[in-house]
């Protein structure tokens, strides 16, 4: 698989800004440094079918009704750095995606591991048995 960053999703992003909202004084009232990325995943001409599947299982929480994967970004103070943010997440996002999990090779527990167990339950069957007490006449 080739590395994600080294192909250019640029011309296939498209980018909005807004007015964000919470704490930030007059700033948030007047500047737009919100930014939403938004990528058609179905359109995508650098990504393959198997691909484009992969990304639309993994990220379906993420991609909308009309098919785009969003990305929205409003920590930062500027525009700018809210949009270099919302790429940075964006090719992570695709990261993760298209990343294969090992498969999981089934083991079994070391003798050692089971004999530890056996002796903890021992010990805690001899606590509990001990706890008793004198049952006579009062």
């Amino acid at each position: 698989m080739i590395d994600i960053k080294e192909r250019d999703f640029e011309p296939e992003l498209s980018f909005q800004a807004s007015r964000s909202g919470g704490a930030g004084g007059q700033n948030v009232n007047k500047v737009a440094t919100k930014v939403e990325l938004r990528f058609h995943v179905d359109s995508s001409a650098l990504l393959s079918e198997e691909e484009k599947a992969l990304v639309q299982e993994k990220l379906a929480n993420r991609i909308n009704g009309e098919g785009y994967l969003q990305v929205v970004c409003q920590t930062e103070r500027s525009q700018l750095q809210n949009k270099e943010r919302c790429m940075e997440r964006f090719y992570e996002l695709l990261r993760q995606a298209l990343t294969r999990q090992k498969k999981r090779k089934a083991t079994k527990p070391t003798h050692a591991s089971v004999r530890k167990r056996l002796e903890r339950k021992r010990k805690q069957s001899e606590k509990k048995s001990g706890r008793g007490g004198f049952k006579g006449d009062y």
